[in-house]
């Protein structure tokens, strides 16, 4: 599968200057109408210091391309997906969609995203109508708010580091742990849990697809880090190899990033060089706007 595109090179400067504009940018895909009985969209890739494309990104893109073949009052509610290959930055990427069926509640739709004729991601993607039901949820622990903990910047900013540069000035997103984050070094405590608040730097003026494929977005960064967490280990352990493999998201109720929501993790288990990480995602004001779980690779040396 191809088209042809107009590429676009990220002027990591003007990155710095609004990355929320930069990543919304890169959500806005391009339709090139039906091919072969599927919908075709095309999008370029966020600056990443690997050179890799970021699992959330190809997600949420997944996300808008699959959501925009279906009624606009037919939200997404359970998403699965598997990542296939590691994608490059400097090539576009096409999503193929499939309409597997448009019933009277439900609508469901398959999506691979291509580089050059490879599949890199491909998923499915459950979207319903809003309809009445009762009500129950897990309610949201009583933990410090974000106003009162460090951010990534206060961690990170003093380190003359691509990454660093990148989760402090590049970032869509801003992250403040509820323990001290694993970034620079292990936790004291070994356990596999964590609470993290997140939030987009900057308003988003965009439909609730657009916010649910934010969320997702956000998500991927920090799922396996209770996984880290669980096993001793932080971002910078020596010969620590980390990619995720495969990601499941349930939407519960509408979600804003633009405000502050908090992610609530736990890792069951690690075994096999693989990890699982589950999350209960809060909005600021306690309502529990989604699940998510992802498992990853996680390798250290023995």
């Amino acid at each position: 599968m191809g088209v042809s595109h107009t590429r676009y090179t990220p002027d990591v400067k003007l990155i710095e200057q609004d990355p929320l504009a930069h990543l919304l940018r890169v959500l806005n895909l391009e339709y090139h109408g039906d091919s072969t009985g599927e919908d075709v969209y095309s999008g370029e890739s966020m600056h990443q210091p690997s050179g890799r494309v970021y699992g959330g990104q190809v997600l949420a893109q997944a996300i808008l391309a699959m959501g925009r073949t279906v009624d606009p009052q037919r939200l997404p509610h359970s998403l699965h997906a598997y990542f296939l290959r590691a994608g490059d930055i400097n090539l576009p990427i096409d999503f193929a969609v499939e309409r597997l069926r448009d019933g009277g509640s439900f609508s469901a739709r398959r999506a691979h995203a291509y580089q050059k004729g490879q599949a890199i991601l491909s998923g499915i993607i459950s979207f319903q109508e809003d309809q009445p039901g009762r009500e129950l949820a897990q309610p949201m622990p009583d933990v410090a708010g974000p106003d009162d903990l460090a951010s990534t910047s206060d961690t990170l900013g003093h380190i003359d580091h691509p990454v660093a540069a990148f989760w402090t000035r590049q970032s869509a997103f801003e992250i403040r742990h509820v323990d001290p984050s694993i970034y620079l070094g292990p936790a004291q405590q070994v356990q596999a849990h964590q609470a993290v608040w997140m939030k987009a730097r900057g308003v988003v003026d965009a439909d609730q697809l657009t916010h649910r494929a934010l969320l997702t977005y956000a998500c991927d960064q920090i799922m396996l880090e209770p996984v880290l967490r669980g096993l001793g280990a932080s971002w910078m352990s020596p010969g620590l190899s980390v990619a995720s493999l495969d990601h499941a998201m349930w939407w519960h109720r509408d979600v804003k990033v633009d405000d502050w929501f908090l992610y609530v993790q736990g890792s069951p288990t690690a075994q096999g060089g693989r990890g699982l990480g589950v999350s209960r995602i809060y909005q600021n004001d306690g309502t529990l706007v989604a699940t998510t779980a992802q498992e990853g690779m996680i390798r250290l040396p023995a």
